[in-house]
C-alpha cells in the first residue's frame, strides 16, 4: 500500500512575487529555449530558472546556479515553507484538444519512495536514460522536489477528493492559466480531519504513475544516495482518481526519418502484408478512439498522401508479440513498435530510448506539418489509449512503450514544492 502524507510545502508568497500567472511554468521536458527566455521575462521568480537552469558563465555549473536561486528566493520571502503539514487541492477546468471542456481534480502529498510493485507503486510506460541523470543533478543541488509526479489511484466512492470539497468552496489560496488555456485553481487543507480522510481512502490504494517516472526513479535513486530515514524518503505527488470525469487520455502520434530506399520499399512491403490500406483526407488521419482492431493514419513526406491502415487480423499481432500478456497485444503502440519500427525500419530499443530515427507529436497539426514540410519522412497517427488498458498492463507488470500516453493537461510546475530536508 502507498503511504501518503501531507507536507509543509515550500510555496511562492503572492504577496511578494504577485499573481501565480507569472511564476509557474509547464514541466521541463515540454519546454523549448524560445518558450524558457519568454517565462523568465515574466517575472524573475518563474520557476523555469530553477527547474530548467542555466549557467551565468562559460564553464558555470547549471544545478549549482538553480540552488543559489532557491535559496536567494527563500531569503529574499519569494518562497516560504508552511509551519504545518497540509495537503493542497488542485482544480483545472480545460478544454482537451478534441475541443471538449472538462474538469479534473487532484491532491498534492507526499508519498514515501519505494520500488516499484503490486499494491504499492506502478510504472506504465519505458522511460528514456538522459532525463533521469538531468533530473538527478537537479534535485542534489537543489534538494526539492519541484515537480510533482502525477499519479492515479482507485476511489470509487470519492472519498478522499470527497474529503476537501468543503475547503474548495472558499477563494482558492492562487490560481493561473496555462498558455493551453487550462485554469488552475489551488487551496491549501490543514484540517486533521480532511487529511484522516484522505490518508483513510488511500491506505489500501496502488498508484500508478502516469506522468513522471524519470522524476520518480530519480527520487529512488535519491533516496537511497542519502540513506536513512528522512524527508528525503518521500515525493511530491499529484493524485488524481482514476473514477475522475475529467481524466483524459490522448495519442502521441509517431514520426519517422533518416529512412532509407531500402527501408522505405522494407516498410511498404510490410504494411501491404498486415494492413487493410484505404485513402482518407489529411483531416481524417487520427483514427477515431477505439478498442477494436488496430487503426491508424499513415502520411508520407514524398506522396503527401493520407491513409487508414486497419490490421488485418489480431493474429498477426499475437504471433508478433507471442507471450505478452494479452492486453498488451491489443496495445496499438506495441504492435506498431513491433510490426514496424523495430520490423522494416530497423530500430532497436537503444534507438527509440534516444529517438534516434524516431519522434513524437502531440497534436495532429503537429505532425501533419513535420511530414509535410519534410523535417520527418512519415507519421504514424494513434488514437487514444484507455486508462482501463493502461491499468490492464500495468497490473500484468509489463510496460508500455515510450509515450504510449498522452494525460491532458500537464500539472504546471511552481504550484507547490516538496523539500528534502
Amino acid at each position: 500500500m502507498a503511504d501518503v502524507q501531507p507536507l509543509r510545502a515550500l510555496h511562492y508568497d503572492p504577496a511578494k512575487v504577485g499573481s501565480l500567472q507569472d511564476v509557474v511554468a509547464p514541466p521541463y521536458d515540454v519546454i523549448d529555449p524560445e518558450q524558457r527566455t519568454a517565462l523568465i521575462a515574466r517575472s524573475p521568480y518563474n520557476i523555469v530558472a530553477i527547474d530548467l537552469p542555466e549557467a551565468t558563465d562559460a564553464g558555470g555549473d547549471p544545478y549549482d546556479r538553480a540552488a543559489d536561486l532557491l535559496e536567494q528566493w527563500h531569503a529574499d520571502g519569494a518562497i516560504v515553507r508552511d509551519d504545518e503539514p497540509a495537503i493542497w487541492a488542485l482544480v483545472q477546468d480545460f478544454t482537451g484538444p478534441d475541443g471538449t471542456a472538462h474538469t479534473r481534480h487532484g491532491l498534492f502529498a507526499r508519498v514515501r519512495v519505494e520500488d516499484y510493485g503490486a499494491g504499492r507503486i506502478r510504472p506504465h510506460e519505458r522511460t528514456h536514460p538522459g532525463p533521469r541523470e538531468d533530473r538527478l543533478r537537479l534535485t542534489r543541488a537543489t534538494k526539492a522536489n519541484l515537480s510533482p509526479i502525477f499519479s492515479l489511484y482507485s476511489d470509487p466512492e470519492g472519498a478522499a477528493w470527497g474529503a476537501v470539497t468543503a475547503a474548495t468552496e472558499a477563494p482558492p489560496f492562487a490560481e493561473a492559466s496555462d498558455d493551453d488555456g487550462t485554469r488552475n485553481r489551488l487551496w491549501r487543507v490543514a484540517d486533521p480531519d480532511a487529511i484522516a480522510t484522505v490518508q483513510a481512502a488511500l491506505k489500501d490504494a496502488e498508484l500508478l504513475i502516469a506522468d513522471g517516472h524519470h522524476r520518480y526513479e530519480t527520487a529512488r535513486v535519491y533516496a537511497d544516495e542519502i540513506g536513512g530515514e528522512g524527508e528525503h524518503r518521500y515525493v511530491l505527488m499529484c493524485l488524481v482518481a482514476l473514477e475522475d470525469p475529467g481524466l483524459t487520455v490522448f495519442p502521441t502520434h509517431r514520426l519517422i526519418r533518416d529512412t532509407t530506399r531500402q527501408s522505405q520499399e522494407a516498410l511498404a512491403g510490410a504494411l501491404r502484408e498486415s494492413f487493410d490500406i484505404a485513402e482518407i483526407e489529411h483531416g481524417d488521419l487520427r483514427p477515431p478512439d477505439g478498442d477494436g482492431p488496430l487503426e491508424m493514419g499513415y502520411i508520407d513526406s514524398f506522396f503527401k498522401r493520407a491513409f487508414r491502415l486497419t490490421l488485418k487480423d489480431q493474429a498477426i499481432a499475437d504471433r508478433a508479440l507471442d507471450g505478452e500478456p494479452e492486453p498488451y497485444r491489443r496495445l496499438d503502440t506495441a504492435i506498431l513498435e513491433t510490426l514496424i519500427l523495430k520490423g522494416p525500419l530497423g530500430l532497436t530499443d537503444d534507438d527509440i530510448d534516444h529517438m534516434r530515427g524516431l519522434g513524437y507529436a502531440r497534436s495532429d497539426g503537429e505532425a501533419l506539418e513535420l511530414v509535410l514540410s519534410g523535417a520527418y519522412d512519415a507519421a504514424f497517427f494513434l488514437r487514444a489509449t484507455p486508462v482501463g488498458q493502461v491499468q490492464e498492463i500495468a497490473a500484468a507488470g509489463i510496460n508500455m512503450p515510450p509515450k504510449t500516453t498522452y494525460f491532458f493537461p500537464k500539472i504546471p510546475t511552481g504550484l507547490v514544492f516538496n523539500p528534502l530536508l
